[in-house]
């Protein structure tokens, strides 16, 4: 007897909200990444405090106008709907009430065993949204991974990738490309 080729639900983020409206996910960690549900990562205290660093210290260079968002989802496009660890969008609190923000001007990844995931399916994933700044905080080899100049790559996994990578150390500082008054360094974004 043939076995048939398993099939997977393709998931729309509006049937995913749906979802999340009617409470399906109440505190299970979930996400919608290339309209797959795919579970986060459990978060040790290590990687926990390593996401708040990295939060408070863009908090401190950022100007008014700008938001930090830490661990809530975002509004890419029909079929994603990630919750990266901290995202910068332009404008107030207030602004956001109605929906996700559908336009990041930083998003940041904090990896440990995550790594592997977020260089690839997350980054293809921001780099297809047009993200143009998309930051690693590597906990690994204790170094930033920025990500820059999105481009469509029919190989990559969601069709985009980014052309540019610089990995910086500690002593290095990063500029944020929409912002270009905030400046941070590395030291400040690592446990």
């Amino acid at each position: 007897m043939k076995q048939q080729p398993l099939s997977t639900w393709h998931w729309k983020r509006s049937e995913y909200e749906r979802l999340v409206d009617l409470g399906l996910f109440h505190d299970k960690p979930v996400e919608l990444i290339g309209g797959q549900l795919v579970v986060a990562e459990p978060q040790g205290s290590y990687h926990a405090n390593a996401i708040s660093v990295a939060d408070d210290a863009l908090r401190a260079i950022l100007p008014r106008g700008w938001v930090v968002r830490s661990q809530m989802p975002v509004a890419l496009d029909e079929e994603s709907e990630p919750e990266p660890d901290i995202a910068v969008v332009q404008g107030s609190r207030s602004d956001l009430w109605n929906a996700h923000p559908a336009r990041l001007s930083l998003a940041v990844e904090v990896a440990e065993s995550s790594l592997e995931f977020d260089r690839n399916e997350k980054g293809s994933l921001y780099a297809r949204a047009g993200i143009t700044d998309y930051w690693i905080v590597n906990l690994v080899d204790r170094v930033v991974e920025v990500y820059r100049d999105p481009a469509p790559d029919a190989a990559a996994l969601h069709g985009s990738r980014y052309r540019s990578l610089e990995v910086l150390r500690a002593t290095d500082s990063i500029t944020l490309l929409e912002i270009p008054s905030a400046r941070v360094t590395v030291s400040d974004l690592l446990p």
